[in-house]
């Protein structure tokens, strides 16, 4: 038996011939599929229940289960769920209601093998990557969340939860042709956007692959130095490898490129810091989101205070760089990213 959400279109549509159904069948499991987001046989109402039993007997749908939420007083919900094998991964909604914006951040991998210092994911050996369905599975599960605590869709889908989404490109790349196809979810793909904690080689093939989707560097200091020591792929990846990259990223695709900018207090929060950063911003068009860091058990580094975000943030727009604050979300649950899924 395989896993039916496994096969590609053509591959599907060529099993059902085999079966000796006819080629719309095969249309009709594929709309439950990727459509509907229905993980049981027996759901697909429109198939004779012959056809859902020979179905059963010849495929399985490796799915994934909510197995605990947190709700934050501001409104974000952070959920674990577990995949078929035991193994548990995060997706979190992120509202915000007045601008009727609903985020998801979904996981990519079991776990992560790139050990960045501060990240609570870092902190667990890679298992594996998540197969295409897992990572559509949690646009599905969260957007029931959205629809049950605010009565609204999602309406954008980031990849920033466990794991790096360049090394598991294919399952990455293969859930986003799921999510925008019209005959899937037709979520527009400059709604998504894949964060990359820096894998230059990959976000070249992104480019040459055509992607539409927008591009975050998990930058979090604009030095190498700096980046190194929080940051060992930065070792292998330095910031002009990054940089010629992301240009050719920009200029082959057109499409928006981001840094998401943590504030360690004392570590990369001071007006050398914030210098150094409008000089990376200088190469081509980039938005900064400068984010407030969760803290996370057993790590040194520390949330920056506010006042030196401000001041931080004040001077790389004073030189015409585009910035965001983004405020810590989640505070009363566990924020920071791995920190649930690595709980008992």
């Amino acid at each position: 038996m395989i896993d039916i959400r496994n096969l590609s279109k053509l591959e599907l549509e060529a099993k059902f011939t085999e079966m000796g159904e006819p080629k719309f069948r095969s249309g009709q499991v594929w709309q439950w599929l990727w459509q509907k987001g229905i993980t049981n046989f027996d759901e697909m109402s429109n198939l004779s229940k012959p056809l859902r039993d020979k179905l059963k007997e010849l495929f399985f749908i490796n799915t994934i289960t909510l197995d605990k939420s947190q709700y934050s007083a501001d409104g974000t919900i952070k959920s674990r769920f577990k995949l078929h094998d035991g193994h548990m991964i995060e997706a979190v909604l992120i509202p915000v209601v007045d601008d009727k914006r609903f985020t998801v951040c979904i996981s990519c991998q079991v776990g992560c093998s790139l050990t960045c210092s501060f990240c609570a994911t870092g902190q667990m050996k890679r298992v594996r990557n998540l197969d295409p369905g897992e990572i559509f599975d949690q646009v599905i599960a969260v957007n029931h969340l959205s629809m049950a605590y605010f009565d609204h869709h999602i309406t954008n889908i980031v990849y920033m939860g466990m794991g790096e989404p360049l090394l598991a490109y294919n399952s990455v790349m293969k859930s986003i042709e799921h999510i925008t196809d019209p005959k899937g979810l037709a979520m527009s793909p400059k709604r998504i956007t894949v964060s990359t904690a820096g894998i230059a080689k990959m976000i070249v093939k992104m480019a040459d692959d055509g992607t539409k989707v927008n591009l975050a560097l998990s930058l979090h200091a604009a030095d190498d130095t700096k980046r190194n020591e929080i940051m060992p792929i930065n070792e292998q990846n330095n910031l002009k490898v990054l940089m010629d990259s992301l240009k050719y990223f920009y200029k082959t695709t057109g499409n928006r490129i981001s840094y998401e900018y943590i504030a360690f207090d004392n570590f990369n929060d001071k007006l050398e810091d914030a210098k150094n950063l409008v000089k990376l911003c200088s190469q081509f068009p980039v938005k900064v989101n400068v984010i407030e860091y969760n803290n996370v058990d057993g790590v040194t580094l520390t949330k920056a205070k506010e006042e030196k975000i401000d001041e931080f943030a004040k001077y790389v727009r004073s030189k015409g760089v585009m910035i965001s604050i983004r405020r810590s979300r989640g505070k009363d649950i566990d924020a920071a990213c791995g920190q649930l899924a690595n709980k008992d």
